[in-house]
């Protein structure tokens, strides 16, 4: 135990005492937001931090996708013994911002906890030879977290196959070890109808308006059947040109919100079921279309979240009673799924709410470091502790497991 705590010590002054390039590199980020797919100053950026580390770090730019990167370093450790088999762990960076508010959901700052925790877990762990098992450390940076699932994405592209364990922290208002996100679905319907003149010769036309009008208000009418938790919310994003034109075409846009995947599947079928239903009682042709990915639910993993509480404590982070609902959403879920890791939460020290012109300004401001850096320290620290005891990697791997069972017809 004495050691663990030695290599605990170290990873914390390393992190502090590169605090200011930690702080500059989330700086860079903040001052520059770049919307989901485009991050190429920030993917610069970031490659940049990690190719300058005294080359210790393998950097492949571009990695998978055009503002993805991948940052590995080791392997170490591992004992006398040969053939051991490399355990890598990996921690996660984001950093695309939103239309209009710039990094108002604090993916700078998840970059900077990615980068702090990696760089501090590879100050604890290297020249330790005596490690139970060989450990590689691999950075991936994520990107289109808020439109598209970038994490998605890299896991089709098989950047995730080698890893053992995945790491990330994301910004909130209150820290967390585990949240229990929702699973979300994005749908665009389209109507095809047949212009008239709607005054002269409306007979002669159907109008996709009032299917896009219907199939609202079959979704407004199936809210009142639904489970508490599940969410549907949408816009009619085209709804005609003129007054004296029958709308020959129309088109919504909805998300589709649940607990659990298997959830999700069932509140497909009906929705979809609503949006048909408008088509048929108006004659309109419908297109119901899945542009994004579906994001998954985050399975919980209570060895490593028990780790990252206790860990977090210990610098001073005060987790309050979780809530047993929370709507959020994230590419995280599908990792979850094929990795056994944690995604926790953390505070910023604002009372602000995500997506807010207000978590912009509470994301780059000096006071977040304080907590950025404590949550980098903490994730790391529970890495530290994964890796050194091969009971606790056994016991995060039987977590892993049992959540996988518990999701019920779920399809990767």
């Amino acid at each position: 135990m004495e050691k663990l705590q030695q290599m605990k010590d170290t990873l914390q002054i390393h992190i502090d005492s590169i605090q200011d390039e930690l702080n500059s590199l989330s700086q860079d980020i903040w001052s520059h937001p770049e919307l989901a797919g485009n991050e190429t100053k920030a993917h610069d950026r970031l490659v940049r931090f990690f190719s300058q580390r005294d080359g210790a770090w393998t950097v492949e730019s571009h990695f998978k996708l055009p503002t993805a990167f991948r940052a590995s370093w080791g392997p170490v450790g591992g004992g006398p013994k040969e053939g051991n088999t490399v355990l890598n762990v990996g921690f996660l960076c984001e950093y695309d911002a939103l239309p209009d508010l710039g990094h108002a959901c604090g993916h700078n700052l998840i970059a900077e906890v990615g980068a702090a925790a990696a760089v501090g877990l590879k100050a604890a762990l290297d020249g330790h030879s005596e490690l139970p098992v060989p450990v590689k450390i691999t950075v991936l940076g994520t990107p289109a977290e808020e439109a598209i699932g970038g994490k998605i994405d890299l896991i089709h592209a098989g950047a995730f196959s080698d890893l053992d364990l995945v790491f990330m922290a994301h910004p909130a208002q209150q820290d967390a070890s585990f949240l229990p996100t929702v699973t979300i679905e994005e749908v665009t319907v389209k109507y095809h109808g047949k212009a008239s003149h709607a005054s002269a010769y409306p007979w002669e036309g159907v109008n996709a308006l009032d299917a896009a009008v219907l199939a609202y208000n079959n979704l407004s009418a199936l809210r009142q059947q639904l489970k508490p938790e599940w969410r549907l919310h949408g816009i009619i994003k085209n709804g005609g040109v003129k007054p004296n034109i029958i709308p020959a075409y129309a088109e919504l846009e909805f998300y589709l919100r649940t607990p659990l995947l298997k959830d999700l599947l069932n509140l497909k079928a009906k929705a979809e079921a609503c949006f048909r239903a408008a088509a048929l009682a108006t004659g309109c042709q419908v297109e119901i279309i899945y542009p994004c990915h579906t994001y998954y639910n985050i399975l919980p993993n209570a060895t490593l979240a028990n780790l990252y509480e206790s860990n977090g404590k210990t610098l001073g982070i005060e987790f309050p009673e979780q809530p047993d609902f929370f709507s959020g959403s994230t590419d995280f879920g599908n990792v979850s799924f094929i990795v056994p890791g944690i995604h926790a939460f953390f505070s910023i020290g604002s009372a602000a709410l995500n997506h807010t012109k207000e978590y912009t300004e509470a994301a780059g401001a000096e006071k977040a470091q304080l907590f950025t850096l404590r949550t980098a320290k903490a994730l790391a620290m529970t890495a530290v502790d994964v890796v050194c005891r091969p009971d606790l990697l056994q016991q995060t791997r039987e977590d892993f497991s049992r959540a996988k069972l518990k999701q019920e017809n779920v399809l990767l």
